[in-house]
């Protein structure tokens, strides 16, 4: 049976011991719900991928509280992507890291040339930093039925997903039901770049950055 929460101190910490034992957890970014497990868990993710119905194919985010949380992880931001981290992180941006081959999660996706590659996030939303400061980086998606609209508060996300969520913490609704802007390194892209998916950031505004910042190519 699933608990509904409100986020505090005592949430954080059930939610830690719900996610060791593999289970999910529902909590609030700042952009949209999120439905969370432990990233190093092949079992938990699947989990996900079930509660969800989401194809296998789509890859998940991991969120964490800071970039620091990245080298432990084994994973690493390529040009330009470490400048535009610097910029919107906390934020809705998204940027696809580079994972190296002793990366302890089990969401990094490989590519047929053998590029390991992990999205990232950090959410600029208290309740959702103070929650990963108790957890630790956790694997994420948005909190709905695949194909449904993105949960912007957590009584959508209970009617989407119902006994699959052991728990749902309520943080209030969130800001609106549009996700983060995913974005990947490409040298042969316009300004070194590859939106893969256009969200909360406008493309333009990232472009736009990216030359504010020192040109699109190069450390």
């Amino acid at each position: 049976m699933s608990q509904i929460c409100k986020a505090d101190e005592e949430s954080f910490a059930q939610a830690k011991q719900i996610l060791a034992r593999g289970g999910l957890v529902v909590m609030p970014t700042d952009t949209v719900y999120g439905i969370v497990c432990d990233p190093c868990n092949p079992e938990a993710i699947a989990r996900i991928y079930e509660a969800k119905g989401r194809p296998q194919y789509k890859a998940l985010q991991v969120i964490m509280a800071s970039v620091d949380d990245l080298d432990a992880l084994g994973l690493e931001l390529p040009a330009p992507l470490n400048r535009l981290a610097a910029q919107f992180l906390p934020g809705a941006f998204s940027p696809i890291a580079v994972a190296s081959e002793g990366s302890p999660l089990a969401t990094v996706r490989v590519a047929a040339n053998g590029v390991r590659t992990q999205g990232i996030r950090v959410p600029n939303s208290a309740t959702a930093l103070a929650m990963l400061r108790v957890t630790g980086p956790v694997a994420a998606s948005s909190a709905n039925r695949s194909g449904e609209q993105s949960a912007h508060c957590v009584q959508e996300a209970v009617e989407s997903l119902g006994d699959a969520i052991a728990l749902y913490i309520d943080g209030g609704a969130t800001a609106g039901h549009v996700a983060s802007t995913v974005v990947a390194a490409d040298p042969q892209g316009r300004d070194g770049i590859e939106i893969l998916r256009e969200g909360v950031i406008p493309a333009a505004v990232i472009r736009r950055a990216i030359h504010l910042n020192g040109g699109g190519l190069g450390a």
